[in-house]
Protein backbone atom coordinates (compact mmCIF):
# COMPACT_ATOMS: atom_id res chain seq x y z
CA UNK A 1 0.00 0.00 0.00
CA UNK A 2 2.58 2.81 -1.39
CA UNK A 3 1.46 6.66 -0.77
CA UNK A 4 2.96 9.56 -1.22
CA UNK A 5 3.22 10.86 2.41
CA UNK A 6 4.16 14.62 3.30
CA UNK A 7 5.48 14.90 6.63
CA UNK A 8 5.94 18.56 8.43
CA UNK A 9 8.37 18.30 11.19
CA UNK A 10 10.69 21.13 12.36
CA UNK A 11 13.25 18.75 14.16
CA UNK A 12 15.88 17.69 11.32
CA UNK A 13 16.55 14.17 13.19
CA UNK A 14 13.24 13.66 14.03
CA UNK A 15 12.25 14.33 10.16
CA UNK A 16 14.56 12.25 8.51
CA UNK A 17 14.35 9.30 10.84
CA UNK A 18 10.57 9.30 10.20
CA UNK A 19 11.41 9.69 6.15
CA UNK A 20 13.51 6.38 6.61
CA UNK A 21 10.90 4.18 8.38
CA UNK A 22 7.93 5.36 6.01
CA UNK A 23 10.23 5.13 2.55
CA UNK A 24 10.94 1.72 4.16
CA UNK A 25 7.31 0.86 3.96
CA UNK A 26 7.28 1.89 0.32
CA UNK A 27 5.89 5.38 0.45
CA UNK A 28 7.40 8.19 -1.36
CA UNK A 29 8.02 10.77 1.19
CA UNK A 30 8.54 14.48 1.12
CA UNK A 31 9.75 16.45 4.08
CA UNK A 32 9.25 20.48 5.28
CA UNK A 33 9.82 22.16 7.90
CA UNK A 34 7.47 24.89 9.01
CA UNK A 35 3.52 25.38 8.62
CA UNK A 36 3.41 27.81 5.83
CA UNK A 37 5.35 25.17 3.51
CA UNK A 38 3.22 22.46 4.51
CA UNK A 39 0.24 23.95 3.46
CA UNK A 40 1.73 24.99 -0.02
CA UNK A 41 3.05 21.37 -0.63
CA UNK A 42 0.10 20.01 0.35
CA UNK A 43 -2.11 21.80 -1.83
CA UNK A 44 0.68 21.42 -4.58
CA UNK A 45 1.39 18.07 -4.86
CA UNK A 46 -2.21 16.66 -3.06
CA UNK A 47 -0.30 13.58 -1.12
CA UNK A 48 -2.24 11.10 0.62
CA UNK A 49 -1.79 11.83 3.77
CA UNK A 50 -0.33 14.47 6.19
CA UNK A 51 2.14 14.20 9.25
CA UNK A 52 1.96 17.66 10.89
CA UNK A 53 4.01 18.43 14.17
CA UNK A 54 1.41 20.77 15.87
CA UNK A 55 4.87 23.11 17.10
CA UNK A 56 5.98 24.57 14.26
CA UNK A 57 7.36 27.76 12.92
CA UNK A 58 5.69 30.59 11.19
CA UNK A 59 2.19 28.90 10.97
CA UNK A 60 1.71 25.78 13.68
CA UNK A 61 0.33 22.52 13.28
CA UNK A 62 -3.60 23.23 14.27
CA UNK A 63 -3.71 26.34 11.96
CA UNK A 64 -2.49 23.95 9.26
CA UNK A 65 -4.85 21.25 10.07
CA UNK A 66 -7.55 24.20 9.71
CA UNK A 67 -6.96 25.30 6.46
CA UNK A 68 -6.43 22.27 4.99
CA UNK A 69 -9.30 20.67 6.34
CA UNK A 70 -11.53 23.23 4.54
CA UNK A 71 -9.98 22.44 1.43
CA UNK A 72 -9.66 18.78 0.96
CA UNK A 73 -10.50 15.63 2.94
CA UNK A 74 -6.52 14.36 3.21
CA UNK A 75 -5.80 12.51 5.77
CA UNK A 76 -4.18 14.04 8.67
CA UNK A 77 -1.75 12.51 11.41
CA UNK A 78 -0.80 15.46 14.15
CA UNK A 79 1.88 14.75 15.96
CA UNK A 80 2.78 16.88 19.54
CA UNK A 81 4.23 16.76 23.10
CA UNK A 82 0.70 18.09 24.65
CA UNK A 83 -0.87 15.05 26.05
CA UNK A 84 -3.81 16.03 27.60
CA UNK A 85 -7.01 14.86 26.76
CA UNK A 86 -8.74 18.85 25.98
CA UNK A 87 -5.51 19.05 23.39
CA UNK A 88 -6.52 15.80 21.82
CA UNK A 89 -10.23 16.62 21.46
CA UNK A 90 -8.80 20.39 20.09
CA UNK A 91 -6.75 18.62 17.37
CA UNK A 92 -9.71 15.54 16.65
CA UNK A 93 -12.35 19.17 16.09
CA UNK A 94 -10.50 20.82 13.54
CA UNK A 95 -10.50 17.64 11.92
CA UNK A 96 -7.60 15.50 12.40
CA UNK A 97 -7.32 11.55 11.66
CA UNK A 98 -4.78 10.88 14.17
CA UNK A 99 -3.07 12.34 17.11
CA UNK A 100 0.08 10.68 18.44
CA UNK A 101 2.19 11.91 21.25
CA UNK A 102 5.59 12.74 21.70
CA UNK A 103 8.39 10.95 22.38
CA UNK A 104 6.75 8.21 20.17
CA UNK A 105 8.16 4.82 18.64
CA UNK A 106 8.72 5.37 14.96
CA UNK A 107 7.57 1.26 14.22
CA UNK A 108 4.31 2.72 16.19
CA UNK A 109 3.70 6.00 14.10
CA UNK A 110 4.28 3.90 11.23
CA UNK A 111 1.76 1.25 11.67
CA UNK A 112 -0.45 3.93 12.98
CA UNK A 113 -0.20 6.07 9.68
CA UNK A 114 -1.25 2.39 7.88
CA UNK A 115 -3.97 1.74 9.52
CA UNK A 116 -5.53 6.00 8.35
CA UNK A 117 -4.47 5.01 5.06
CA UNK A 118 -6.47 2.01 5.03
CA UNK A 119 -8.95 3.93 6.25
CA UNK A 120 -9.23 6.45 3.82
CA UNK A 121 -8.87 4.18 1.22
CA UNK A 122 -11.42 1.69 2.59
CA UNK A 123 -13.75 4.75 2.87
CA UNK A 124 -13.09 5.96 -0.70
CA UNK A 125 -14.21 2.70 -1.92
CA UNK A 126 -17.10 1.52 -0.06
CA UNK A 127 -20.80 1.40 -1.07
CA UNK A 128 -21.90 4.00 -4.12
CA UNK A 129 -25.60 3.94 -2.15
CA UNK A 130 -26.50 7.26 -0.93
CA UNK A 131 -27.83 7.24 2.20
CA UNK A 132 -30.81 9.58 3.14
CA UNK A 133 -32.78 9.86 6.39
CA UNK A 134 -35.67 12.84 6.43
CA UNK A 135 -34.23 15.66 5.28
CA UNK A 136 -30.18 14.49 5.68
CA UNK A 137 -28.44 13.14 2.64
CA UNK A 138 -24.79 11.36 3.49
CA UNK A 139 -23.21 10.58 -0.01
CA UNK A 140 -20.25 8.08 0.91
CA UNK A 141 -18.59 8.21 -2.31
CA UNK A 142 -18.60 12.12 -3.10
CA UNK A 143 -18.41 12.49 0.85
CA UNK A 144 -20.63 15.26 1.35
CA UNK A 145 -23.84 15.52 3.53
CA UNK A 146 -26.86 17.87 2.71
CA UNK A 147 -29.68 18.88 5.14
CA UNK A 148 -32.61 20.01 3.14
CA UNK A 149 -30.20 20.23 -0.28
CA UNK A 150 -28.26 22.55 1.78
CA UNK A 151 -24.38 21.12 1.99
CA UNK A 152 -23.04 20.55 5.36
CA UNK A 153 -19.30 20.64 6.10
CA UNK A 154 -18.26 17.61 8.42
CA UNK A 155 -14.73 16.52 9.29
CA UNK A 156 -13.79 13.33 8.35
CA UNK A 157 -14.27 11.93 11.87
CA UNK A 158 -17.88 13.74 11.57
CA UNK A 159 -18.81 12.39 8.52
CA UNK A 160 -18.10 8.73 9.50
CA UNK A 161 -20.00 8.92 12.57
CA UNK A 162 -22.84 10.91 11.06
CA UNK A 163 -22.46 8.01 8.03
CA UNK A 164 -22.66 4.95 10.22
CA UNK A 165 -25.81 6.31 12.26
CA UNK A 166 -27.38 7.11 8.63
CA UNK A 167 -26.64 3.89 7.17
CA UNK A 168 -28.64 2.30 10.33
CA UNK A 169 -31.21 4.65 10.89
CA UNK A 170 -33.48 4.00 14.18
CA UNK A 171 -30.42 1.91 15.63
CA UNK A 172 -28.81 3.02 18.95
CA UNK A 173 -25.23 3.04 18.59
CA UNK A 174 -23.08 3.17 21.65
CA UNK A 175 -20.17 6.04 22.26
CA UNK A 176 -18.02 2.80 21.46
CA UNK A 177 -19.53 1.64 18.59
CA UNK A 178 -19.29 5.38 17.38
CA UNK A 179 -15.25 5.41 18.46
CA UNK A 180 -14.71 2.62 16.43
CA UNK A 181 -16.23 3.57 13.28
CA UNK A 182 -15.07 7.56 13.71
CA UNK A 183 -11.02 5.90 14.48
CA UNK A 184 -11.27 1.96 14.24
CA UNK A 185 -10.06 -0.47 16.87
CA UNK A 186 -6.19 0.93 18.14
CA UNK A 187 -7.56 4.14 19.82
CA UNK A 188 -6.40 5.36 23.04
CA UNK A 189 -9.15 8.06 22.57
CA UNK A 190 -11.69 8.48 25.26
CA UNK A 191 -15.45 8.09 24.30
CA UNK A 192 -15.70 12.04 25.57
CA UNK A 193 -14.43 12.28 21.81
CA UNK A 194 -17.88 11.10 20.35
CA UNK A 195 -19.95 13.40 22.33
CA UNK A 196 -17.67 16.24 21.00
CA UNK A 197 -18.70 15.32 17.45
CA UNK A 198 -22.46 15.07 18.33
CA UNK A 199 -22.53 18.03 19.57
CA UNK A 200 -20.79 19.61 16.75
CA UNK A 201 -22.82 17.39 13.86
CA UNK A 202 -26.32 18.61 15.99
CA UNK A 203 -25.36 22.56 15.18
CA UNK A 204 -24.42 21.73 11.75
CA UNK A 205 -27.88 19.48 11.30
CA UNK A 206 -30.38 20.57 14.24
CA UNK A 207 -32.50 23.34 13.51
CA UNK A 208 -32.19 23.75 17.34
CA UNK A 209 -28.87 21.94 18.05
CA UNK A 210 -30.16 22.34 21.87
CA UNK A 211 -33.78 20.77 21.24
CA UNK A 212 -32.14 17.70 18.84
CA UNK A 213 -35.12 16.41 16.86
CA UNK A 214 -33.28 13.63 14.48
CA UNK A 215 -29.90 13.20 16.14
CA UNK A 216 -30.62 12.09 19.45
CA UNK A 217 -29.16 10.54 22.79
CA UNK A 218 -30.45 7.20 24.00
CA UNK A 219 -29.86 7.64 27.98
CA UNK A 220 -27.26 5.06 29.17
CA UNK A 221 -26.23 4.25 26.00
CA UNK A 222 -25.69 6.35 23.36
CA UNK A 223 -27.04 7.92 20.53
CA UNK A 224 -29.62 7.39 17.53
CA UNK A 225 -30.53 8.88 14.07
CA UNK A 226 -34.17 9.80 13.66
CA UNK A 227 -36.33 10.03 10.65
CA UNK A 228 -37.78 8.81 7.77
CA UNK A 229 -36.39 6.74 5.16
CA UNK A 230 -37.08 7.46 1.36
CA UNK A 231 -39.67 5.01 1.29
CA UNK A 232 -41.60 7.21 4.11
CA UNK A 233 -41.67 4.19 7.34
CA UNK A 234 -40.01 5.74 9.92
CA UNK A 235 -36.19 4.90 11.06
Amino acid sequence: MCAHVLVAEDDPKQAELLRRYLEREGHAVVLVGDGRAAIDEARRRQPDLLVLDVMMPRVDGLDVCRVLRAESDIPIVLLTARSTEDDVLLGLDLGADDYVTKPYSPRQLVARIRTVLRRARRSGASGARSLQVGDLTVDPVRHEVTVRGEPVECTPAEFRVLAALAAEPGRAFTRGQLLEQAYGLDRFITERTVDVHVMNLRKKIEPDPRRPASLVTVYGIGYKLLGERPDGTPA
